[in-house]
């Protein structure tokens, strides 16, 4: 029987990383190509990506800038009830690795 599945994959630039007890938020910088009109303009589009415990060890070397690959499944999340729902979608990390190391400043 096939099997139903929401994943994603990035390459990008890292942001800023926040570090929690249990969990670590990366934001990703991914830059997409577009064509307005007869140009090509590219809009940089930035995602937050979960990484808990066991990938969380993963980010002790990453820094600002660093070119990462990162890999994992799509989350639906919601809290609250009727019209306080409030809905999101989480990229909750699976691998994450650093494919460059960039110039920032390691933050």
């Amino acid at each position: 029987m096939p099997q139903n599945i929401a994943e994603f994959r990035i390459i990008g630039r890292v942001g800023k990383i926040t570090k929690r007890e249990k969990v670590s938020y990366v934001n990703i910088a991914a830059n997409y190509n577009r064509r307005d009109g007869d140009e090509w303009k590219q809009d940089t589009i930035w995602n937050s990506v979960v990484c808990f415990a066991n990938i969380a060890s993963h980010l002790e070397n990453v820094g600002k800038g660093d070119l990462v690959h990162v890999t994992g499944k799509v989350r639906e999340g919601w809290h609250g009830e009727s019209v306080e729902t409030t809905y999101r979608t989480e990229l909750i990390a699976d691998t994450f690795s650093v494919l460059a190391k960039g110039s920032g400043d390691g933050e």
